[in-house]
């Protein structure tokens, strides 16, 4: 029988807060994948996530950049999972107000859009992806975006998913115990992050993948 696991799709949201500090939470010892370390709040893709109504489309240079690796419908769902993941974990809801939210049957949706808001996906940028290496517990395919806080809304707190949740200093980040995919990516995007200004979208997409324990980085 072979060890092969096939990746799952999986997105991941990096909230910013006054070009200084990340948002991260700290994964449970309980957990079979990827235990005690920090991350950034993500999951998989739910078949929902890409049959729900988004009265707001990703950008356009955000849409080619996800083209490169999948359908312009599972662009969009990977966008999705990663502000449902996000509000999930966190109580955060990357949203924008709407006075017409659309009806949804989707048990993962359907509070969401009972909050009066829509999916803001238009200030997302698609900044990396990383793809578990075999021979894991767990595989996931998964696609880092980037979005400033101050278009979040709500009270941040945990569902028990992710304890200790916080938005760290990025000069502090390091001190963490963190994920070795979560740290490799924060060393590349540091400076990016720091930036004033994130209205540019970065034509370069990190792609990192595990070789002999090593974590590779190359552009595509």
């Amino acid at each position: 029988m072979s060890d092969y696991i096939r990746p799952r799709d999986a997105a991941t949201l990096i909230l910013v807060r006054d070009n200084t500090e990340v948002l991260l939470g700290l994964r449970s010892r309980k957990h079979v994948f990827m235990p005690h370390r920090f991350v950034f709040p993500g999951g998989a893709v739910d078949p929902g996530d890409g049959r729900v109504p988004r009265p707001v489309a990703l950008r356009e240079p955000v849409q080619k950049k996800l083209a490169r690796g999948c359908s312009t419908h599972r662009g969009h769902a990977l966008a999705m999972a990663a502000v449902r993941e996000t509000w999930e974990e966190t109580g955060l809801l990357l949203g924008r107000e709407s006075n017409n939210p659309p009806q949804s049957r989707s048990p993962h949706w359907r509070d969401f859009y009972a909050q009066g808001l829509v999916p803001a996906l238009d200030v997302l940028d698609y900044v990396a992806r990383a793809i578990t290496p075999p021979q894991r517990v767990r595989r996931f395919d998964a696609r880092f975006f980037l979005a400033d806080a101050r278009h979040a809304q709500g009270e941040l707190r945990g569902n028990g998913e992710l304890e200790e949740l916080a938005f760290v200093p990025l000069d502090e980040v390091h001190k963490l115990p963190l994920a070795s995919v979560t740290a490799a990516l924060l060393e590349r995007l540091a400076p990016r992050l720091r930036r004033t200004s994130r209205n540019t979208v970065d034509d370069t997409v990190p792609l990192i993948r595990n070789v002999r324990g090593q974590h590779i980085i190359e552009d595509h």
